[in-house]
């Protein structure tokens, strides 16, 4: 057995998840509370993946022991890929290949009154979905969100991976 798979254990890797998720979703509340960026509706349900992620490690850290690595790194895999199809769709809404919420989409008015045109304004949220409101490096937040949750499933797949060689291995089943 290698030293790579000795060394990583719920802990290591609980703590490792914990961390980048906390890091993640830390960055996105101070750029709404600090930064003034308000998130739009979309914006808001890209968190809920992270939130998971740090709850589910939370509980790996306290409680996992050796033989649940591989189920803690396919649960959380499973999690990650939720947040880069909710990125994947976020950055669609704002390219404007995918059709965003009604909520918080811009989209062409049908209002011909003052009244209609009023309705309208009030059932529209205040942050547009498919309007990007800060693009660091030129990719928008709801991209570099489906990248970090990209490579987070990607990582938590190959931890998936070497944990069950390392348990099959010890097994002698090893293929």
């Amino acid at each position: 057995m290698n030293r790579q798979a000795q060394a990583l254990t719920p802990r290591v890797f609980s703590g490792f998840v914990l961390a980048v998720s906390g890091g993640i979703l830390g960055a996105a509340l101070l750029s709404q509370y600090w930064g003034g960026l308000v998130p739009c509706e979309l914006c808001l349900v890209e968190r809920w993946p992270w939130v998971a992620a740090i709850a589910i490690s939370l509980l790996a850290l306290f409680v996992a022991g050796r033989p649940a690595l591989p189920w803690v790194a396919l649960t959380l895999s499973l999690v990650f890929a939720a947040g880069a199809a909710l990125g994947a769709y976020h950055v669609g809404v704002e390219q404007h290949w995918l059709a965003g919420p009604a909520a918080c989409t811009a989209s062409p008015t049908g209002a011909m009154t003052l009244e209609q045109m009023k309705a309208q304004i009030m059932g529209t949220a205040p942050v547009m979905c498919d309007k990007v409101q800060w693009a660091p490096g030129g990719i928008s937040l709801a991209g570099w969100n489906l990248i970090a949750s990209l490579i987070m499933a990607i990582l938590c797949i190959a931890a998936f991976v070497s944990a069950r060689r390392a348990i099959l291995a010890r097994r002698g089943t090893a293929r």
